[in-house]
């Protein structure tokens, strides 16, 4: 039998792009679930989503991105239990993608496949940051230093993996160091890593005071997580 896929999204103050990216997911034909976690959002992004098909999960603060995935799998594995249903692989999808989270196909399939045990999804950098790239090639010099792997893109949050996997990365790293530290963790265990092609599109960081707030905040994040991993080596 074909494994199937559960979509986790984290969401926060996407109201107006979470619908489009759940029904999105849901017309893909691995994912038979999506799961919203709504990270304390100030607009109705649990009330859009609620109206969706996904099951909506709301933190009433916010409580990060990784709070927010762990959330996510944790209900997911409620959701198995009461159902019955054989575990899922998971797929990390930002709600801001809207229509084009059609495209993801391409990114599950080696983890279906059972060639990869994580896949990370490699977006034109016309639809990255806005940013000079800094906290990318921190990221990427430091996992390369302590994997010997060199990820073009270590902070893309869109990924397919194993429950297995998953459970290798726990408990995730705070803030926006999630993914660095994720592959840092996963890639020290042993597991496969692939990168894929995706063209995806989304809310792009820019060059304003909250574009500069966001990255700093990311640079500190990633710093702290990748520092952790060094003392653990």
């Amino acid at each position: 039998m074909t494994p199937r896929v559960a979509a986790i999204v984290p969401a926060k103050d996407e109201a107006d792009r979470v619908a489009a990216t759940v029904t999105a997911l849901l017309g893909l034909e691995p994912v038979d679930l999506v799961v919203v976690v709504d990270d304390g959002s100030s607009d109705r992004t649990a009330q859009v989503a609620a109206a969706t098909p996904a099951i909506v999960v709301r933190h009433q603060t916010n409580l990060g991105k990784a709070a927010a995935l762990e959330t996510g799998v944790l209900r997911l594995a409620e959701e198995e239990t009461r159902t019955g249903s054989d575990p899922h692989l998971l797929l990390f999808a930002d709600a801001d993608l809207g229509d084009s989270a059609a495209n993801l196909e391409p990114l599950l399939q080696p983890v279906l496949a059972g060639t990869a045990d994580l896949a990370v999804a490699n977006i034109p950098r016309s639809a990255s940051s806005l940013g000079s790239g800094r906290v990318v090639r921190l990221a990427r010099a430091q996992i390369e230093a302590m994997t010997g792997r060199t990820m073009e893109q270590p902070l893309n949050g869109m990924r397919a993996l194993t429950r297995e996997t998953f459970a290798d990365a726990t408990p995730l790293a705070t803030g926006w160091g999630v993914e660095a530290a994720m592959l840092v963790d996963v890639l020290r265990a042993g597991r496969r890593v692939v990168e894929v092609p995706v063209e995806l599109t989304h809310r792009r960081t820019g060059h304003d005071l909250k574009g500069r707030l966001h990255r700093a905040m990311q640079l500190r994040d990633v710093s702290t997580a990748l520092l952790a991993r060094r003392f653990l080596s």
